[in-house]
C-alpha cells in the first residue's frame, strides 16, 4: 500500500514510526475477536464439503442513501484456497430479497449476469424507512464481514439479524439533504500509480503483501480507471483527488495518473489534485509537469502546491500537506507560508461555503490498528487549522486520505466541520465518496467501483494485513461511509451539469 500503513521504508525509519505500547495493547484488544473469528473460519474451511457446495461470505452494505442501497458479497468454493487463505470463486447468480418486515421479504433485486463478486443495488426506497434484507447465492444466505466483532457493523444500521442463519439484516434509510440539489463531487485519494504490492505494512516481514494475478492489468491503473468511470456514472460534476497519486513521485507514474484522470475532464476545471507524502517534492522537479497547478514547486517560476478555487460560490481549498523534507513516514506539515495563506483565505470570507481537501487528516480516532505520529498532520499545525475553522462558519467539510479508511469525524473545536477520511482508491474497498451538495445540507456516500475486474481485485486485496484490512478500511459503521448533515449552503449557486469554463 505504501502509505502510512504501507510505505517501503528503511528499517530505522520504520522503527522510528512504531506506535507506543499503549497503542499496541489497545489495538490488540480491539482485534482479538476478529482474530478468533478468522481462526474459526479457517477450521471450518478444513472440513470436507460436497462438490456442489458454495459459500456466500463478506456481505457488506456499502452505500446507503435516502432511496438506494448497494450491497456486495462474494461466492466461493468451500474447502479451496487461492493461496491467500481465500476460497476460489464460484460463478453463480446472486439476488437480494427485501421488504419492510423481516417475515415479508417480498421484493427482489438481482444482477444481470452470474458472477462470484456480487454487487446488487436496491432502488426506489423510501426515506426514513426500515428495510430488512437477505443476500443469496443459489439459495445460500450470505454472511457478513464480521466487523460487529470490533465495535462495528458491515451490513446495517442496527444489529438486527446477527447470529446464525445469514439474517435477514436491517437498515434504515436516511432523510435526503434539505433543499435543492446543487452539485455532486467525487472525493478520492491514494491512487498509488506505480505500486506493485499492496499490504507491505511498514516493510514488516511478517505481514505478507498481495500482488495482482498474472496477466491482469496493474491494480493501481485498473482501480483508477474504474473510479473515473464510476464517478461519471454516479453523476459527479467535479472530482477531487486528495494526494498519493503515485507510489513514489516517479514522473511516468504521475503522467499516467494524469492520462487516467483526464478521462473525467480537464485538470484545473473539472478535477483538482493535491500532493501526498508519496508524491513528495523532488529537487529535480520530476513529474511536476503532470499536474502543474498542484505539483509545481520546482518548475521555473512555479508557485506553491496549494490553491483556492471558486466554483459558483463554493470555495474549494487544496492543501499540500507534506511541504517538508523526509521519507514520508512522519507527520504531515504545511509550512509556515502555506499556513499563513490558509488563515488569510478563511479570514477574507469566513461565511463562504468552503470545502478543504488535503492528504493528511487533522486527527485520527478509533483506529483498529496502532496509531503512529505519521498518521496525521503535525499536531500544532492541526490545532491552528482547527482554530481557523472555528472562526469560519462557512467551512463545512475537510476531506482527507492517507489512512486508507472510511471514517467520519465531527471536529469538536469546530463542530460545524466534518472531517471525512476516504478509503484508498487502489485496493479494498476500492472506490470513492460522492459528496452531494444541496442548498440546506449535504450527503456523503461511499461507492465501490462497479467494474468486474475492479471487483475482483477489491476482493483479492481484502487479504491485506493478514485479512484484517476490512476491519480498518471499510468503516466501522454504515455512517462512517454514508451520512447526511444539515448545513446552510444556499450561497452556492452552481447547478449540476453546468459548463464550468
Amino acid at each position: 500500500m505504501r502509505c502510512c500503513f504501507s510505505a517501503h521504508l528503511p528499517a530505522l525509519a520504520a522503527l522510528s514510526a512504531f506506535p507506543g505500547p499503549c497503542e499496541v495493547l489497545r489495538s490488540g484488544a480491539r482485534l482479538a475477536p476478529a482474530l478468533l473469528r478468522t481462526a474459526s473460519a479457517a477450521m471450518q474451511r478444513a472440513r470436507s464439503h460436497h462438490p456442489d457446495d458454495l459459500t456466500a461470505v463478506n456481505l457488506e452494505l456499502v452505500t446507503l442513501t435516502e432511496d438506494t442501497a448497494v450491497i456486495t458479497w462474494y461466492t466461493g468454493i468451500p474447502g479451496t484456497d487461492d493461496g491467500l487463505g481465500h476460497p476460489l470463486p464460484a460463478i453463480t447468480e446472486g439476488e437480494v430479497v427485501y421488504g419492510t418486515h423481516p417475515s415479508r421479504l417480498n421484493r427482489t433485486a438481482s444482477e444481470g449476469l452470474p458472477t462470484a463478486h456480487h454487487q446488487v443495488e436496491l432502488t426506489d426506497l423510501e426515506p426514513g424507512q426500515t428495510y430488512y434484507y437477505q443476500a443469496r447465492s443459489r439459495g445460500a444466505a450470505a454472511t457478513p464481514t464480521p466487523l460487529h466483532l470490533v465495535r462495528g457493523n458491515a451490513v446495517g444500521t442496527s444489529t438486527f439479524g446477527f447470529g446464525p442463519g445469514g439474517g435477514p439484516y436491517s437498515f434504515t434509510t436516511p432523510q435526503p439533504p434539505p433543499g435543492r440539489h446543487l452539485l455532486s463531487v467525487a472525493l478520492c485519494n491514494d491512487l498509488h500509480l506505480g505500486e506493485t504490492t499492496a499490504g507491505l505494512v511498514g516493510g514488516l516481514p511478517l505481514l505478507r503483501g498481495v500482488v495482482q494475478q498474472p496477466g491482469r492489468a496493474p491494480y493501481p491503473e485498473l482501480m483508477s480507471r474504474a473510479l473515473v468511470e464510476e464517478a461519471r456514472r454516479r453523476g459527479a460534476d467535479l472530482l477531487l483527488a486528495g494526494g498519493d497519486i503515485s507510489a513514489g513521485g516517479a514522473a511516468h507514474d504521475l503522467r499516467e495518473a494524469r492520462r487516467i484522470l483526464d478521462g473525467f475532464g480537464t485538470h484545473g476545471r473539472d478535477y483538482f489534485v493535491v500532493r501526498g507524502n508519496h508524491d513528495r517534492y523532488r529537487s529535480d522537479g520530476a513529474g511536476d509537469d503532470a499536474f502543474p497547478h498542484a505539483f509545481h514547486n520546482s518548475l521555473p517560476g512555479g508557485g506553491p502546491g496549494y490553491f483556492a478555487h471558486d466554483l459558483g460560490g463554493l470555495r474549494i481549498i487544496g492543501l499540500d500537506t507534506y511541504v517538508k523534507t523526509g521519507n514520508g513516514a512522519d507527520a504531515g506539515g504545511l509550512g509556515s507560508e502555506q499556513l499563513a495563506w490558509f488563515q488569510a483565505r478563511l479570514r477574507e470570507s469566513p461565511d463562504q461555503p468552503t470545502l478543504v481537501f488535503g492528504h493528511h487528516p487533522l486527527t485520527v480516532r478509533d483506529s483498529v490498528f496502532p496509531v503512529t505520529r505519521g498518521q496525521c498532520l503535525d499536531r500544532r499545525q492541526a490545532r491552528t487549522v482547527l482554530d481557523a475553522y472555528a472562526s469560519a462558519p462557512g467551512v463545512f467539510l475537510h476531506h482527507a486520505g492517507h489512512t486508507h479508511r472510511n471514517k467520519r469525524t465531527v471536529l469538536p473545536r469546530a463542530p460545524h466541520v466534518t472531517q471525512q477520511e476516504v478509503a484508498a482508491a487502489k485496493e479494498y474497498p476500492g472506490g470513492f465518496t460522492l459528496l452531494r451538495i444541496h442548498s440546506g445540507g449535504y450527503a456523503l456516500n461511499h461507492y465501490k467501483a462497479g467494474d468486474p475486474a475492479a471487483r475482483q481485485w477489491s476482493e483479492r486485496s481484502r487479504r491485506v494485513a493478514a485479512g484484517l484490512w476490512p476491519h480498518h478500511a471499510l468503516g466501522r459503521s454504515v455512517t462512517d461511509r454514508n451520512s447526511m448533515t444539515a448545513h446552510d449552503l444556499s450561497g452556492v449557486t452552481v447547478s449540476p451539469g453546468v459548463n464550468r469554463t
